[in-house]
């Protein structure tokens, strides 16, 4: 039960685990991530990575806690639940890259919810590595469900896939042991 509640974060198993809510332009695909073009501080562990296309490209997992294991006065006591995402542009192609999160009750109602404005990556930017990351607390009881979606395209609509790069996504629900 412990550790990232995200199957698949880095797309070592093609698509698996994820819905596509959105495939535009040459849809998604998954692709190595090449040296040099890899930071130093990106996870040894993230060797592959989620490709988007020149049309809007999203995809989305619900996180179901209960069925992960966790009982509901454990999530009633809200615990910190920590969201992580990477992401990377090109350093021939301009990019956006988008992220929502949201804490859901057992209506998969909004409890809270965690949506950056959208990013622009210009070519300038390159292709170096970004994290996101946010931590949520104080958000009532009822938290049964995790939505992570993200995303995004190239910005000059060239055909393939010259979008958004995002890897090593998590979910993590912290654990109080007695």
């Amino acid at each position: 039960m412990a550790g990232n509640l995200i199957k698949n974060p880095c797309g070592q198993e093609n698509m698996a685990f994820w819905a596509i809510t959105a495939n535009g332009g040459d849809k998604w695909r998954v692709d190595d991530i090449s040296f040099p073009g890899r930071n130093d501080f990106l996870p040894e562990v993230m060797t592959k990575t989620f490709v988007t296309s020149f049309g809007m490209c999203l995809k989305k997992q619900v996180v179901d806690l209960l069925a992960a294991g966790f009982l509901p006065d454990a999530l009633d006591a809200q615990p910190p639940v920590t969201v992580k995402d990477w992401y990377s542009g090109r350093t021939d192609c301009g990019c956006t890259y988008q992220l929502t999160v949201c804490l859901l009750d057992e209506n998969k109602e909004i409890l809270q919810k965690f949506e950056p404005s959208k990013v622009t990556l210009e070519k300038k930017d390159g292709d170096s590595w970004r994290k996101v990351t946010r931590t949520f607390s104080q958000y009532g009881p009822g938290l049964r469900f995790i939505s992570f979606e993200h995303g995004g395209q190239d910005t000059q609509y060239w055909k393939g896939s010259y979008g958004v790069r995002v890897t090593g996504s998590s979910v993590i629900v912290e654990q109080h042991h007695p």
